[in-house]
């Protein structure tokens, strides 16, 4: 076989991908797919929007001295990217990957470069003033660069030009790598940002987070994959490569997208109510490192979802890890030292990543090809709505009663997707028949 560099093998697979060597490895496969410089690229370029939230926060907060207007600007971020995530993905799936995630990039870009110079330039936040940081926070998280979601597009558009047999071993090496990139982003993207404010100055987070952005994400754009993703025409002729066009049964969409609802419920409320807890037995600032030992467990155990086998159907797979993590989550209640809580995230993590990735997979299974980024950013939309949504339902129990009472929210997320998990047994079923 011909050697090839990273970007001539790229450019290959993205039009006319070789077939992975069956000898080469689960992991080993990916590479030959997609090029060798696809897997940092794509993990690098969604730092940026890890660092967003927690960089707003963290600036908005030193800057105005008050944590409820850090609070709305970082909630206002959640908000802009719930809203924006889909319609960027329904715009990809339109007029396809590359203009649309470089205008965001270049957008994104110029709107947190105008936050940072309009915090920094309201010196008293007044009612008026802080409106106006929450609209630009609100727009940053609007036009933040769904790579994770359209990452995964991808893949599924590069697996469809395998061989029938190889298809379900590639995805689900795929979707675990992009499970694990995801967790590792959450975990270094907070650190980054932490980090960077408390050593130099709250500011040069979110500027280095666009100078990434413009960069990064442009060049994940432009990378030769994003040939392998067709557009969705509006005639009624097919689209440019992919199945007949069909309508997208948005009731079993609702599914999986509840289900990353959950998830986002159960991450935000663990979060929260992590924090309260260290405030109690440690300092709140350890919260972070505390919440990332979950996150490490999790990142790891996502990339074994490659090696399940494929008689353990994906509907199973939601089945019985929502049972662990509903189980593992129940056991935040029973320490009462941070080395006790330590040995539960990890055990709790365990779970959580194979949980997302099979999310993800059921998502690819019920969406037609050509809604694929619009349903992929609706996932990923639905874990922002739901940290959002986690974060205040669990603050304000911590605060009216306690650490113990804001666990409640993640044992009750964990079990609300046991409940989905089953529900999404019967739709794949339907899908099926």
């Amino acid at each position: 076989m011909t050697t090839r560099n990273s970007t001539s093998a790229g450019t290959a697979d993205a039009h006319n991908p070789a077939r992975p060597a069956k000898n080469a490895g689960r992991f080993g496969m990916l590479p030959r797919l997609a090029g060798n410089s696809y897997i940092p690229l794509g993990l690098f370029a969604r730092v940026p929007l890890a660092m967003l939230t927690i960089g707003v926060l963290t600036l908005v907060t030193a800057v105005s001295k008050s944590y409820a207007i850090g609070g709305f600007a970082a909630g206002s971020v959640g908000v802009g990217a719930a809203i924006g995530a889909p319609l960027l993905g329904y715009v990809a799936d339109r007029l396809g990957q590359k203009p649309v995630l470089i205008a965001a990039a270049v957008a994104n870009a110029l709107i947190v470069g105008a936050a940072v110079v309009l915090v920094y330039a309201t010196p008293d936040f007044s009612p008026a003033a802080t409106w106006a940081v929450l609209a630009t926070t609100l727009l940053a998280g609007a036009t933040s660069p769904q790579v994770g979601p359209l990452s995964r597009v991808r893949w599924m558009a590069l697996s469809r030009r395998l061989p029938k047999e190889q298809r379900g071993a590639v995805m689900d090496t795929a979707l675990s790598l992009e499970g694990t990139a995801d967790e590792i982003t959450f975990v270094l993207g907070p650190a980054l940002v932490g980090l960077l404010a408390s050593l130099v100055t709250p500011w040069l987070p979110l500027v280095l987070a666009a100078t990434m952005t413009v960069t990064l994400v442009t060049l994940f754009a432009v990378h030769p994959t994003h040939a392998a993703v067709a557009t969705r025409k509006t005639s009624s002729s097919g689209n440019a490569g992919y199945v007949p066009q069909e309508s997208v049964k948005w009731a079993r969409v609702a599914v999986p997208v509840a289900g990353m609802l959950c998830m986002g419920t159960f991450f935000g409320s663990s979060q929260t109510a992590l924090t309260a807890f260290t405030g109690v037995h440690g300092s709140v600032d350890q919260a972070g490192l505390m919440y990332a030992v979950m996150g490490a467990s999790s990142a790891v155990a996502a990339l074994s979802v490659a090696y399940w086998p494929a008689a353990f159907t994906y509907a199973w797979r939601w089945v019985l890890a929502a049972v662990l993590m509903a189980a593992g989550s129940a056991a935040f209640f029973v320490p009462d030292s941070l080395g006790a809580m330590i040995v539960v995230l990890l055990l709790v993590g365990i779970p959580v990543g194979p949980t997302m990735v099979t999310v993800f997979s059921v998502g690819s299974v019920i969406a037609p090809p050509q809604w694929m980024g619009t349903v992929m950013t609706a996932l990923a939309s639905g874990i922002v709505a739901g940290t959002a949504l986690g974060s205040s339902i669990a603050g304000a129990l911590a605060q009216s009663a306690g650490y113990q009472t804001a666990f409640i929210v993640p044992v009750a997320a964990a079990g609300a997707l046991l409940l989905l998990g089953l529900v999404a047994a019967a739709v794949l079923r339907r899908a099926r028949d």
